[in-house]
């Protein structure tokens, strides 16, 4: 007889690991003992060499669907006498644990056919799950991840729940979450004062009922509040927006299934995968035409739509679907805030804050204590690229090279994550939104505590921003804890080159909006040499230099941008052709031309995205935004795929550095605008144009550095032209281009860059 201990670190508590183990055993007839500690799960096993064997294989081919193995450590041990079976025992806890919490996962297979059961006990219950299913991140406060340590310990199970959490052999077994109408959460209905409507599944009928009367309805879902709407009901639509405020950013929507979404989408096969995962995200998909869905992408073909991924969701819709008579439901699910605020947690919080908002509220009463916002992703040749991570995702780690000191980096001001380190891994929170105000911020401390009792290390250094007036700046100068700066795009390499795990040189192309240089002028059209071996920073390129009159209103009024461009090529008037802003901006555009005159509020900038904001005010696609990138999304919905011919955009030597000549794009972009044009054939000629100026640039850099890697990073590489043709062209002048795997390319990824510069900027 021998004996074996195996430690397994990963995803493996909360996720029905144990029970795998016990049913391994029974099958293959060995001894021993499984437990949850802090080191992990320990294994000990006790049999002959061929039981041993079939152990390790039937273990190995059964994992459950939601494990994740990280490391798997093995010893031997002297054998034990008299040893007669194999147990299951109790979770320890403790400091120093190398355990992952799970993301919250979608209903499963089973669990949805529980409820789809008009015999069984969980028919039509809101709150069914088992270990393959249900909440975990946003339901757990510390670690080891047992009942008691979750929101769930105000909730004592019934016999009939204890039974099954007590049977290893029952896919309930020690499911935290586990509840039925018996003994688990509940379900009301109240108005926007706080008076109850309806309860339980009646509250489930009476939702749908107002829902497809046309009220607006604020639910409380997994990580924070929805709110809700009959998305076919355009005037339903239309005072969801004007009541919180969001005049065209596009609103996902939720269908029942997939044939429902296939009814409003075109959808491929990676696309199906993405949608009907265990994550659940919100998928950008390319819109059918003709579909009855008013105003709910105005700027963009392409809506983001998802599948029901909680109880409630799928009790839901099958009454929608019955009241409805045969018409596909479709609901509207935007997250449950303001504005530039975070997402409602608590019952009582949703009420003062969504009160002018929702017609009625659909509440519970399991706690949610980590707020996280559902995940958006959208596929790039048939390869997901995120564009929010959160909700399925988080806290889910980026895997880096290697052991390293932890790091905390605290991330940018706008999109904001912050990131944990911890030995070969980085944890990046969920999406936590544009630190502009309190609630926002006190979120932000909220999940830097949180991370760092759950991961229970304390980090030897802060990285953060240059920008001196950042909240997250400001928090990391007033940690008590050694802080190191680091430059907004070269954060954006270290991000993607982190997530690719690549050590070395790297040219970097950081493409985005904003961002503080080191030399005080404000970035955005950057190419970078790092190097994580020496961490070598050097900008070698950038595009040309404008000013940005008014600072950061230029941003949300695309038409400065335009007017600067024209004033850097010496076109100071309108020529035959009125600009498309003076019939309303007439007095505003000669305060502007001031400013440009005497360079008064007026940063430079190198900024790529507001090239793109300058193009599409000069076409006369958006000269004020009521949302970040819009100009740039109405930009690139306008082009003409058919156009082959694009602009030059020559490589031209100032002031030691390369300069990608945008000026010189733009004078065509203005020359073709004169001759009338059509703005389709202009959009595509200035992507064209762009993309291949940047291919050149990287070619050049590639055979002047000896380096052919290429990393590509920054908001701009969300549009899905640049994201989809530019690695191409760049694959095919022979370099080695790395993109965004697992993080959005936009500011999302810069608390992970700031972290993975840390730990090599503290390596012994």
């Amino acid at each position: 007889m021998k004996r074996w201990k195996w430690i397994i670190t990963g995803g493996v508590q909360g996720v029905g690991f144990r029970p795998c183990v016990y049913r391994s055993a029974l099958q293959a007839r060995v001894t021993g003992r499984v437990a949850n500690t802090p080191q992990g799960v320990v294994i000990e096993i006790q049999g002959s060499d061929e039981s041993l064997a079939a152990f390790e294989r039937i273990f190995s081919a059964n994992l459950p669907p939601l494990a994740r193995i990280v490391t798997w450590e093995r010893e031997r041990l002297p054998s034990m006498d008299r040893e007669s079976g194999f147990l299951i025992m109790q979770s320890t806890g403790g400091h120093g644990h190398q355990v992952l919490i799970s993301p919250d996962v979608a209903t499963c297979a089973e669990c949805l056919a529980d409820i789809q059961d008009p015999g069984g006990r969980r028919h039509r219950y809101a709150f069914t799950n088992c270990t393959n299913c249900g909440p975990r991140y946003t339901i757990t406060r510390s670690i080891p991840y047992d009942r008691a340590t979750t929101s769930m310990a105000c909730f004592p199970l019934c016999p009939a729940c204890t039974s099954e959490y007590e049977d290893p052999l029952n896919r309930r077994f020690h499911a935290q979450p586990n509840a039925c109408p018996e003994c688990g959460p509940r379900l009301w209905l109240t108005d926007r004062n706080g008076s109850r409507l309806a309860a339980q599944d009646q509250a489930i009928v009476e939702a749908a009922r107002l829902l497809l009367e046309g009220r607006l309805l604020a639910m409380k879902g997994l990580g924070g509040f929805h709110l809700a709407c009959d998305a076919t009901n355009q005037a339903s639509v239309a005072e969801l927006r004007a009541r919180k405020n969001r005049r065209d950013k596009p609103l996902a929507v939720m269908v029942r299934d997939l044939p429902a979404a296939r009814a409003l989408c075109h959808i491929s096969a990676a696309e199906e995968t993405l949608l009907t995962g265990t994550q659940r995200p919100i998928v950008l998909l390319r819109s059918r035409a003709g579909t009855n869905l008013p105003g709910l992408a105005p700027d963009t073909e392409y809506l983001g739509l998802m599948l029901p991924y909680t109880p409630m969701h799928h009790v839901l819709f099958s009454e929608l679907s019955a009241q409805a008579k045969h018409q596909t439901a479709a609901l509207v699910m935007t997250s449950g805030n303001m504005s530039s605020e975070p997402i409602c947690l608590g019952n009582r919080e949703a009420l003062r804050r969504l009160g002018a908002v929702a017609d009625c509220f659909l509440f519970h009463d399991r706690d949610i204590l980590i707020r996280c916002d559902d995940s958006v992703l959208r596929c790039v040749d048939d390869s997901p690229q995120f564009l929010r991570r959160g909700r399925g995702f988080t806290p889910w780690p980026v895997d880096l090279t290697g052991d390293g000191p932890s790091i905390l980096g605290v991330g940018p001001q706008l999109k904001n994550t912050i990131c944990l380190t911890k030995g070969s891994q980085a944890f990046v929170s969920q999406h936590l939104g544009d630190l502009e105000n309190l609630e926002t911020f006190t979120f932000f401390q909220e999940i830097v505590t949180h991370l760092r009792n759950i991961l229970q290390v304390t980090p030897q250094a802060v990285i953060h921003d240059l920008h001196p007036d950042f909240l997250s700046t400001g928090f990391a100068l007033q940690s008590g804890l050694p802080c190191l700066p680091l430059q907004h795009h070269f954060a954006h390499i270290h991000a993607v080159l982190a997530e690719n795990q690549h050590a070395g040189p790297a040219i970097g192309l950081a493409l985005d909006g904003t961002g503080l240089g080191d030399d005080g002028t404000i970035w955005g059209g950057e190419a970078l040499m790092v190097d994580t071996g020496s961490l070598g920073h050097q900008r070698v390129a950038r595009f040309s230099h404008v000013m940005l009159p008014g600072g950061d209103l230029a941003a949300r009024e695309p038409w400065r941008v335009a007017r600067s461009y024209l004033h850097a090529l010496g076109i100071l008037e309108p020529a035959h052709k009125p600009w498309p802003w003076l019939e309303s901006n007439s007095r505003a555009d000669r305060i502007v031309s001031q400013m440009l005159d005497r360079r008064l509020n007026a940063p430079l900038s190198s900024s790529c995205g507001r090239l793109f904001d300058a193009v599409s005010a000069l076409l006369g696609l958006c000269q004020l935004v009521s949302y970040e990138g819009q100009a740039a999304i109405r930009l690139e919905a306008a082009q003409d795929n058919q156009e082959e011919n694009g602009y030059v955009c020559p490589i031209v030597e100032h002031e030691g550095c390369w300069e990608l000549d945008t000026l010189s794009l733009f004078a065509q972009v203005h020359a073709q605008w004169l001759d009338n044009e059509p703005p389709g054939l202009i959009s595509r000629r200035f992507h064209l144009g762009l993309m291949r100026g940047l291919t050149e640039l990287c070619a050049r850099l590639s055979q002047q550095w000896s380096c052919p890697t290429v990393a590509l990073s920054g908001g701009v590489m969300q549009n899905l032209t640049l994201a989809r043709e530019l690695p191409r062209l760049l694959a095919d002048q022979g370099l080695h281009v790395l993109t965004h795997r697992f993080l959005p390319p936009n500011d999302a990824c810069i608390s992970l860059g700031q972290a993975a510069y840390g730990r090599l900027a503290l390596k012994p």
